[in-house]
Parts: C-alpha cells; sequence; structure tokens
C-alpha cells in the first residue's frame, strides 16, 4: 500500500462517519420546515419531480439512456482520483451554466431545469464509473450508480441505512444481478420522495423571478460538488475495501 492509498483510507474513514453520524438538531428542524413547505409547493412541481426521477430511473435501468465509456484500466487510485475531480469540475460548470439559465425564466423554465438536472448528474455519475473502472454496462454497476445519488440526496435517518448498502456492495449486489428481482425489493416511492425533499427548498427560490438565476447556478454548483465527493468516495471504498471501520 503506498502512501496515497493510506491517506485515503483514513478519508474513508472520516466519510463513514459523517455518513452515518446522528443528524444534528438543525437538521431536525430543517426536517419539520420541509413538511410545511411541501404543502406550499404547487402540486405540478411535485409531479414534474417525481416523473422525472421515475423516467430517469426507467432510464438507467434499461441501459439505454445514457452513454457507457469503457472503462479505464491500468491507472493508480491517485491518477483516478485526478480524472475525477477534473470531471467534477467540468459538471459543475455545465450544472450552474443550466441553473442560471433556466432559473432565470421563472416557474415554467424552473420546471425544465429538474429533468435536464438529473441528466447531468446521470452523465457525470456515469463517467465517474468510467474513471474508477468499472463497467456501466452491466445491471448492478448501474444499480451501484443510483445508489450512489441515493446516498447524496437522502435525508440523514435514509443515508445510514443507504451507506450500509454501498459499504458491503458485494452482498448487496448479488440481490441485484437480475432487473426483476431488483423491481420488486427496491423502494422506488421512498427514492423519489427523498430527493423530492432534498431539493424542495432550493428549487422553490429557483423559480422566484429576479432571484432564480442566481439561486440556479448555485445550487446547481453545489449539487454536483456533493455528489461528486460522494461518488468519489464511493468509488474509493469499493477500490480499498478494507480497513475502512
Amino acid at each position: 500500500m503506498n502512501g496515497y492509498e493510506a491517506e485515503i483510507r483514513d478519508e474513508l474513514i472520516i466519510w463513514e462517519r459523517k455518513m452515518t453520524r446522528k443528524a444534528p438538531m438543525f437538521s431536525r428542524a430543517t426536517k419539520k420546515l420541509q413538511n410545511k413547505v411541501n404543502h406550499v409547493i404547487p402540486e405540478r412541481v411535485h409531479t414534474v419531480v417525481t416523473n422525472s426521477i421515475r423516467k430517469m430511473v426507467e432510464g438507467v435501468l434499461a441501459g439505454n439512456s445514457y452513454t457507457v465509456k469503457e472503462p479505464l484500466k491500468n491507472l493508480s487510485l491517485q491518477e483516478r482520483d485526478k480524472l475525477a475531480r477534473e470531471a467534477t469540475v467540468t459538471f459543475k460548470r455545465i450544472a450552474a451554466v443550466e441553473g442560471a439559465g433556466t432559473g432565470a425564466g421563472g416557474i415554467l423554465l424552473g420546471l425544465a431545469d429538474f429533468p435536464l438536472l438529473l441528466s447531468i448528474k446521470m452523465k457525470f455519475l456515469f463517467n465517474l464509473a468510467s474513471i474508477y473502472g468499472f463497467d456501466a454496462r452491466r445491471f448492478e454497476e448501474r444499480v451501484f450508480i443510483l445508489t450512489i445519488f441515493q446516498l447524496a440526496f437522502s435525508s440523514n435517518q435514509k443515508r445510514k441505512e443507504v451507506f450500509r448498502r454501498l459499504k458491503d456492495w458485494e452482498a448487496t449486489a448479488n440481490g441485484y444481478k437480475e432487473k426483476a428481482s431488483f423491481d420488486k425489493e427496491y423502494d422506488w416511492k421512498s427514492f423519489q420522495l427523498e430527493y423530492r425533499d432534498y431539493i424542495d427548498i432550493p428549487k422553490l427560490l429557483q423559480m422566484i423571478p429576479g432571484l432564480g438565476a442566481i439561486v440556479g447556478a448555485f445550487v446547481n454548483f453545489h449539487f454536483i460538488d456533493w455528489l461528486g465527493e460522494i461518488g468519489m468516495n464511493a468509488y474509493r471504498q469499493r477500490l480499498l475495501p478494507s480497513k475502512t471501520s
């Protein structure tokens, strides 16, 4: 084990604590606020988000909605991390531009942002899979991508459960070899609600005329930055599975 891998193992220990720690008081208060906000947001917005997530999930599982690059081989973890950081910067810029553009258009273009941002996030995660040497043409790898997404955009309570599935991925993946068994066991309603609740408040602000462009750019930039952190560490954990707890 080289010095860089030893450093990453230490980072993974810290990351695990971050993913499994108890929700702070302000987080629980935010959840209560979120429940109130849900009643204020127009049902049309909820419908767009739910349908966008459903279509995104169906596209990922079918394997025909996103370009799959060949997995990169014969690279060190340090080289893969460098490429992953570069990809994160690129996709943050793309997401920020898209968020500013749709945010400037008020509620109608704001609604259009949901499926567009989901597409950017998925393209980013498929890119990360290739960078870390995993073949997203395999069904279980596409499920892994969806699980990274769920880990990034879940409540603290749900995040602990998702993290456990990721950490013991070999055992988790054995139950997801076939799409039929996966569809039967997976809680898609929870998946959709968790994501919707996570983004409701910032995306509602994005639809405010005059403020939407600034909020849209900032929020989308942050979402990709956060997704990059989660994705990188999820793949690092698979490549360096021992001594991380």
